[in-house]
């Protein structure tokens, strides 16, 4: 009985799956369908849409009903919707090189699979490639919520045309990586600073005698650490399989809730989607009272701050720039009514983007 009962629910699988292939393909049909009416409609159309997209998968896990977890489900339409764009328009995406760091994962995370992926040294020549349509966007790391700003992110928006057109969040799970799998014999530690930062209480309790070098990426200490057995790398599993490192000891990252901030930048203007963010940079005269008069209109037209950084300016001595992260669409009446008043008051004030919420 039991197995009679398996053999047919196995056909019902099959029946399924053949189901769902063919709607696959129907969707894909439809998608370069798309493509060939915005191409009658404007030659230079924009293909990728990232409010509509984050409206789609927003609907994904609104509708989701289980046994899949939400996030399974969202990831699984991520990929389909990744690969039909592939058959309207592909992209290239650069990213913080080399292969195997954790802003080639979140790449993945916000494009899916199906673009071309270029790995390039730093974060300037992301931008850089970005800004000479060499790629159609980049990712590039901006925050860690546990060892605070990457300032050369923001440092570059101070001097760059482009637009920040999302962000990804990623859980960091950092792994001791070697060749040797004896941890003993480890007599450097190398890794990318701030992954170094992020670990440091456990290699202080469990690796005290190994120096601990920052090198330009995990990546590239998961490289080093393949070709010499006395270096350990701290990188992700990913790394470690690339690699074809062991992992001496997993999760070694001190905050079990270790997340870091990737932001998507392009030159595209990204159009409302009904749960979004705006970034701004803003430089404020030097008097007494500037802070409050630029955080003043925001408060009073109910906009919701969820961040401010500062840095120097670079022009003059004690002048700061301010970047601030507010909830809403630079197009939602309170914020464009906070922005005219404080563009009024700073004496810079830059849109860096507004872009849909990261829900994922």
């Amino acid at each position: 009985m039991a197995e009679s009962q398996l053999e047919q629910l196995r056909k019902r699988i099959d029946a399924l799956d053949e189901r769902i292939q063919t709607l696959l393909n129907e969707r894909a049909a439809l998608a370069s369908q798309v493509a060939e009416c915005k191409r009658d409609i404007d030659a230079e159309t924009v293909f990728y849409r990232p409010e509509r997209e984050a409206e789609i998968l927003r609907q994904v896990r609104e509708r989701n009903s289980g046994p899949m977890p939400d996030d399974d489900m969202v990831r699984l339409f991520r990929e389909i919707m990744s690969a039909c764009l592939a058959l309207e328009q592909p992209l290239t995406i650069a990213y913080l090189g080399p292969e195997g760091t954790y802003t080639q994962e979140a790449a993945l995370k916000q494009f899916g699979h199906a673009v071309t992926l270029k790995p390039l040294a730093a974060i300037d020549e992301i931008f850089r490639e970005v800004e000479a349509r060499g790629a159609d966007f980049g990712v590039v790391p901006v925050e860690n919520s546990s060892e605070g700003v990457i300032s050369h992110t923001l440092d570059m928006f101070m001097r760059s045309p482009l637009r920040i057109c999302g962000d990804v969040e990623l859980n960091i799970h950092h792994q001791l990586l070697s060749g040797n799998p004896d941890r003993a014999q480890v007599r450097s530690v190398r890794a990318h600073q701030q992954a170094l930062a992020q670990c440091r209480e456990w290699l202080d309790a469990n690796l005290p005698h190994a120096e601990r070098i920052a090198v330009s990426s995990n990546a590239e200490a998961a490289r080093l650490a393949a070709e010499d057995d006395s270096i350990a790398a701290i990188a992700s599993d990913a790394a470690a399989e690339m690699y074809g490192l062991g992992i001496l000891a997993a999760n070694i990252e001190d905050d079990p809730n270790n997340t870091t901030r990737f932001l998507v930048i392009g030159n595209q203007y990204v159009e409302p989607s009904g749960r979004d963010k705006t970034s701004l940079m803003v430089t404020v005269r030097n008097k007494a009272g500037a802070l409050y008069a630029l955080l003043e209109p925001i408060a009073r037209h109910g906009v919701s701050m969820t961040r401010i950084e500062s840095r120097p300016s670079r022009v003059s001595k004690w002048d700061y720039v301010f970047f601030l992260d507010v909830e809403g669409h630079a197009e939602d009446d309170n914020v464009a009514a906070a922005l005219r008043e404080l563009g009024a008051e700073a004496s810079m004030l830059k849109v860096l983007g507004s872009y849909p919420k990261c829900e994922l």
